[in-house]
């Protein structure tokens, strides 16, 4: 597969413990997946973290399972009220579990903001980047390769993420959408949060 500059990918929730909650996630989470370049030993990956807003909700915790990537090499805050530190709690997304195949957190692959947890998470305009070196003899493409095949339990790569923060002081789980369906459900979750809006303010 060719590299590409840049690719997005959006969420789904897994968890669904507010339909609000989970719509506000998938309308608003978005994971950029961008070649970062060679660092003299390694191909690296950027994975940047945004919450575009503008309804409340935090990105608190991000975890990988398997791919093509080796370690993460540096965490990227992108403002002093995005603070994110190596390791996470919990250690595996919650509900994770529940997927076919089960979510299972590579060992090292995974961050959360630090103490207060939700101000220091990914708030509505803000974003994270965490860069990884990928194994020897893989490239970007392997990468991109590697997140369009997540029913592959040895070799997809998937992403998922904890949001809290919202105003229901609720939190939900969600997991990146491979492409090509990602920009569909992507645009069905933001006409969902329209919706529910209007149904709010009725």
């Amino acid at each position: 597969m060719p590299a590409q500059a840049n690719v997005t990918y959006p969420f789904y929730c897994i968890t669904n413990n507010s339909l609000i909650d989970a719509a506000i996630g998938e309308a608003q989470m978005f994971v950029d997946v961008e070649d970062f370049g060679f660092d003299g030993t390694y191909n690296q990956v950027l994975f940047t973290f945004r919450n575009e807003g503008p309804d409340a909700s935090s990105i608190t915790d991000v975890y990988f399972d398997d791919g093509s990537l080796l370690m993460i090499d540096m965490i990227i805050n992108t403002t002093s009220q995005v603070e994110f530190s190596l390791g996470a709690s919990p250690h595996e997304l919650p509900s994770g579990g529940n997927l076919s195949p089960p979510f299972e957190t590579t060992v090292g692959f995974l961050s959360d903001s630090d103490p207060p947890v939700q101000p220091m998470g990914v708030n509505p305009t803000e974003s994270l980047g965490i860069v990884f070196d990928i194994e020897i003899g893989k490239t970007y493409g392997d990468v991109l390769y590697a997140l369009s095949i997540p029913e592959d339990a040895d070799n997809g790569l998937r992403i998922g993420i904890r949001v809290q923060g919202y105003l229901s002081g609720g939190s939900e789980s969600f997991v990146n959408i491979p492409a090509p369906g990602a920009l569909l459900l992507a645009s069905i979750g933001i006409g969902l949060v329209g919706w529910l809006r209007r149904r709010r303010s009725l």
